[in-house]
């Protein structure tokens, strides 16, 4: 029989029903009750949430075996799914192999292992912590999962949404954020959305290529996971109510990396259909000798020579990750807070081996290999804003402005100064410090779409993400990953980062209807924006999404042209 509980939620202060099996009800209320739940949907219009586990309930076949979820508000959601087998040990930067069978049915209720990772500048700023809400999950090297949100188990052909997290290539997880959870997404857009983990840093790109040919992929060993979760896709969406002939692909700042590097890859063709870049347009891609090098400082670090290597396999995992930091630190100084952002010149992410990955993405050409692919690209007005942590940094006066831009852009920094001034008209000199330092996504972004657009072959969209958060003061403004909680349509979920409410709930529609769009069609217009026309590098429309969105043609083409002289 099943047994219907009420639970009080700590943190949410709204009632839930838990419906549950007798064998399954402390797993139901260990996973609901810990307040996990309390950023992770908002109720149905009567204030209440149905959860319901049940071993008759949300059970799909998989390749691999039987796999049973929940459901919640009529989405049903699974977690932890493998998609390949453990990368750990033996496996370690080898090339994914697929998942052992299970003859169980397997339960999929919570997240999977997130990939072991070092720690990150976020993680050390109150400010960021809160707005991101982090939640870095249990690290485990057996982290090769995805997790599904579906409207249906019915067969139904709904487009996929495979969102691919940030952090670089060396940190995050599909989880970190209650931005990325899919269920009102999916529910809003009848739609698939999927995510995942992959391997990071050290275990995902450490080249090892020299070490023996059993590592010749070793350094690209993350973007293979991402083509084996596609993979996974590919065969399993179709038992969820997804359509394997109908992907997008997404991710923002590092993800949106990813999504670029796929792009390249002859491995991913055909496995995806449309793809997002989100602030991620620039290229963190290594050339063999760069990629080399680090991977040889990291045996030095563990005091291995060539003919110990095995011995890589048998190592704690946190004495991988701290020799990997070791030597990125002594190849690459890490940056400093005052310092002008660059990247540095060697760091954890793909190799251009002429293979797995033939050329670098977008550069000096979009890849031919995905011409017909149609992309979203964009970024945020503010990124990386100094103010965010800094509330200090608000009383900027134009002075001191100029004197800091004239440390990094010399004489040009007055001119500079007075364009941005210009082109964004009562914005505080710490505002236009951000902004001109957001050029590093912007114009990147803008060649990525001049590349795309050049092919002829599949149209392209710009957009700007320029809403300023009312959280703190504002100070944060239009943040770098801000514009997650409203593709997601998750602006109550994440209120930290938003404030929550009708106002930025609104912008969410508009938003995540676009990306919905995007992904059913190739074309993000609806009738909830105005008429967003394809992009060329004639005229350069851009969406701005703001409370007032709008199409502006090559807005900052002065002062793009400034920087790009820098």
């Amino acid at each position: 029989m099943d047994n219907i509980c009420k639970q009080n939620l700590s943190g949410v202060g709204r009632r839930t029903w838990i419906k549950t099996s007798a064998g399954l009800a402390a797993a139901a209320v260990a996973g609901v009750g810990a307040g996990k739940a309390r950023a992770e949907a908002p109720s149905t219009t009567s204030g209440e949430t149905l959860v319901v586990v049940s071993d008759t309930n949300a059970i799909v076949e998989t390749t691999a075996g039987k796999v049973q979820g929940f459901t919640r508000n009529g989405i049903q959601t699974f977690k932890g799914i493998p998609y390949a087998a453990s990368a750990g040990g033996g496996a370690r930067f080898l090339p994914p192999s697929k998942p052992e069978p299970w003859k169980e049915t397997r339960s999929s209720l919570w997240y999977g292992k997130t990939c072991p990772q070092e720690a990150r500048m976020g993680w050390e700023s109150d400010v960021v912590s809160f707005l991101s809400e982090w939640d870095d999950g249990q690290p485990g090297e057996n982290c090769l999962r995805v997790n599904v949100w579906t409207p249906g188990l019915d067969h139904k052909r709904r487009p996929v949404m495979f969102w691919i997290h940030g952090g670089g290539f060396s940190a995050g997880s599909g989880q970190e954020q209650p931005a990325y959870h899919g269920e009102n997404l999916a529910r809003r857009g009848d739609v698939v959305v999927v995510s995942m983990n992959h391997r990071l840093g050290v275990l995902g790109y450490l080249n090892l290529a020299d070490f023996g040919a059993q590592y010749a992929e070793s350094a690209n060993a993350g973007m293979l996971d991402l083509v084996a979760a596609l993979e996974w896709v590919r065969d399993n969406i179709a038992n969820f109510g997804g359509d394997p002939g109908n992907v997008l692909i997404f991710g923002q700042s590092g993800g949106g990396c990813k999504v670029s590097t796929l792009m390249t890859m002859p491995s991913a063709k055909g496995l995806f259909h449309k793809a997002v870049v989100q602030s991620g347009s620039l290229s963190l891609a290594m050339n063999p000798e760069m990629s080399a090098k680090l991977g040889a400082s990291v045996v030095t670090e563990l005091g291995l020579s060539k003919s110990q290597i095995a011995k890589i396999h048998e190592l704690p995992v946190s004495q991988l990750i701290d020799a990997g930091s070791h030597a990125m630190a002594k190849l690459s100084p890490p940056w400093k807070p005052g310092q002008p952002f660059r990247l540095p010149p060697i760091m954890w992410g793909p190799t251009i081996d002429g293979k797995t990955i033939p050329s670098v993405p977008f550069d000096p050409a979009a890849p031919e290999i995905s011409a017909s692919i149609p992309m979203l690209v964009g970024t945020v007005m503010h990124e990386f804003n100094p103010a965010m942590g800094n509330p200090k940094a608000e009383s900027m006066t134009e002075a001191q402005l100029k004197a800091q831009f004239e440390q990094t852009y010399g004489n040009r920094a007055a001119r500079l100064v007075e364009t941005a001034q210009k082109l964004y008209p009562g914005q505080k000199p710490v505002a236009i410090a951000a902004i001109v330092g957001a050029a590093m996504f912007r114009l990147p972004a803008v060649s990525q779409c001049d590349r795309k657009a050049a092919q002829n072959a599949a149209p392209v969209y710009m957009y700007q993400f320029a809403w300023e958060t009312p959280v703190m003061n504002g100070r944060p403004r239009a943040f770098h990953c801000s514009e997650i909680p409203f593709v997601f349509y998750n602006t109550d979920v994440s209120a930290f980062c938003t404030g929550g409410g009708p106002a930025p709930r609104a912008l969410a529609a508009k938003v995540s209807d676009a990306w919905i769009h995007f992904a059913r069609t190739g074309d993000p217009n609806h009738s909830g924006l105005p008429p967003w026309p394809k992009y060329s590098a004639e005229s350069r429309p851009a969406m701005v999404f703001n409370t007032r969105c709008k199409v502006q043609d090559d807005y900052d083409k002065e002062l793009r042209a400034l920087l790009a002289q820098v």
